[in-house]
């Protein structure tokens, strides 16, 4: 198989993932989203250690399948807190800058953990 293949499809999966985080407005789709760019970056780091004949790549290939589990479960986490604090995993309601609403009136105005 030529290299250029995999470069091909792993700047198509990298493309695919990015247009979803940008795009997404469900948080489990854009968590889905930069797993596909992740995808994209181990398939190049795969295609290179072809080439290259290290072994280099596999070790740094592996180190992103560690970090995706890490994502997977900090993620998780994440969509459960904004579905118990809002009751929707849509990420367009969000607040977009936390010190600009913790000025006084917003710090008198913190909720209470049920």
């Amino acid at each position: 198989m030529h290299p250029l293949i995999g470069y091909l499809i792993a700047v198509g999966l990298f493309a695919i993932g990015l247009y979803g985080v940008l795009t997404r407005r469900n948080a489990v789709l854009q968590l889905a989203a930069a797993e596909l760019m992740l995808g994209g970056v181990h398939l190049v780091l795969v295609t290179t250690d072809l080439v290259v004949r290290s072994h280099t790549g596999q070790s740094f290939a592996l180190f992103i399948v560690v970090i995706a589990a890490a994502e997977v479960g900090v993620g998780l986490a994440l969509v459960l807190n904004l579905w118990r604090e809002r009751a929707s995993i849509d990420t367009d309601g969000l607040p977009e800058d936390d010190a600009a609403e913790g000025t006084a009136d917003g710090a008198a105005e913190r909720r209470v953990p049920r």
